[in-house]
């Protein structure tokens, strides 16, 4: 790791915190959040629902693993900016490919190092996520102070069609292709269809811009809903394309971001929790079964829906299925028919487990199964 120049942290409340400069040499701005992952941070900074944020790591140790070519979430690093506290001085796998601060630095990405993460991330849990700016080339803090209170906030950011493909592309079964999905890409990560090819799904992954017609053009068996950066409030075209497959009865899946793009089309609220969830050891349960999983979230806003009954919605009966139990936020949503079969459901973290525990794989079997219920009456019709 080469000599670093001074840097300096500076929150929109005042807080201040002076490291090293850890990455590329500059200036940046973003919301500062936390993540509480103790490994895995190539696939955190490679998500594209970090967009615009400056992750704070709360795990000491970072980038004693390297970076290698197997792991990243997506074609760059997304994340506005990074935060550690003792970064390795020399990376140990027989993957790595090179240094997480040559990785940083090479993509531009403006970091600090040095500064005491612990504190930062009491004060973001009590204060709320804000934002923040790093700088290595700035050592007024009330001059920086000044340029992050004109930067912009996340809430009622719309950010989707940022890291969106521009082209649509498909990623192919495993074996025998047994169901064809669209994804709408409003930030998806490499191995959520990768998940589902190995369940013998073909994944045409569209546009965030996309429309219903595109969806229908693919003639899929399931819609699918990715993760994503921003504020859900401002997501009126993805929602619009759940309603209209919601309309037509086609299997719906949708996570994170889908998951609060899904509420909105339930006719749901969504809001913006004081500082999210993010981190691979969330406790989450699923109501239908009791069971508790450890589940990896990215998540700063959530869905407004009453915890317990069901909600009568023009699409069918909707009910919480999932939620967090850390503060009751709702974690997943349930859509069923008359007769009670599911049609429809999201949950607001990411069962692709990149990187994170694999509790809840059994999602992608789940929309198999929703998928298989409606080729089967389709038959019977």
């Amino acid at each position: 790791m080469t000599t670093s120049q001074p840097a300096l942290l500076v929150l929109e409340d005042g807080r201040t915190f002076r490291g090293r400069s850890y990455g590329a040499p500059g200036e940046t701005f973003g919301e500062a959040v936390f993540a509480t992952g103790m490994t895995g941070y190539q696939e955190t900074l490679t998500d594209p629902s970090y967009h615009r944020q400056v992750v704070v790591q709360t795990a000491p140790h970072i980038g004693n693993t390297g970076v290698n070519d197997d792991d990243p979430e997506s074609g760059r690093i997304w994340v506005a900016g990074y935060v550690v506290r003792d970064p390795a001085r020399r990376a140990s796998s027989w993957r790595s490919r090179r240094s997480l601060d040559d990785e940083l630095a090479a993509q531009g990405v403006v970091g600090i190092s040095g500064i005491d993460t612990r504190a930062l991330t009491r004060h973001l849990r009590e204060r709320g996520a804000m934002r923040v700016g790093i700088s290595s080339v700035e050592t007024d803090a009330d001059a920086l102070r000044q340029r992050v209170l004109d930067s912009p906030e996340m809430l009622g950011a719309d950010l989707a069609a940022e890291v969106s493909t521009q082209q649509p592309y498909v990623v192919q079964a495993n074996g025998e292709r047994r169901f064809t999905v669209v994804a709408l890409d409003l930030g998806i990560k490499t191995m959520t269809p990768r998940r589902m090819a190995e369940r013998g799904i073909e994944t045409h992954v569209l546009p965030a811009t996309a429309t219903i017609d595109d969806v229908l053009a693919h003639e899929p068996d399931g819609l699918f809903l990715s993760n994503g950066p921003g504020d859900p409030a401002t997501a009126d075209a993805p929602m619009r394309v759940v309603q209209a497959a919601l309309e037509r009865d086609l299997p719906f899946f949708g996570i994170c971001f889908g998951n609060q793009v899904f509420g909105r089309a339930l006719g749901f609220g969504t809001y913006k929790l004081g500082y999210g969830h993010r981190g691979i050891n969330q406790p989450v349960q699923d109501r239908g079964t009791g069971k508790v999983e450890v589940t990896a979230h990215n998540h700063g806003f959530a869905v407004d829906a009453p915890l317990e009954g069901t909600t009568t919605t023009p699409y069918g009966a909707a009910e919480v299925s999932h939620v967090c139990l850390n503060d009751d936020v709702v974690e997943g949503l349930a859509l069923r028919a008359s007769d009670g079969a599911l049609k429809a459901f999201s949950v607001q973290y990411h069962p692709e487990a990149a990187a994170g525990p694999h509790d809840a794989a059994y999602l992608f079997d789940r929309f198999i199964d929703v998928m298989s219920a409606a080729r089967s009456a389709a038959k019977e019709a």
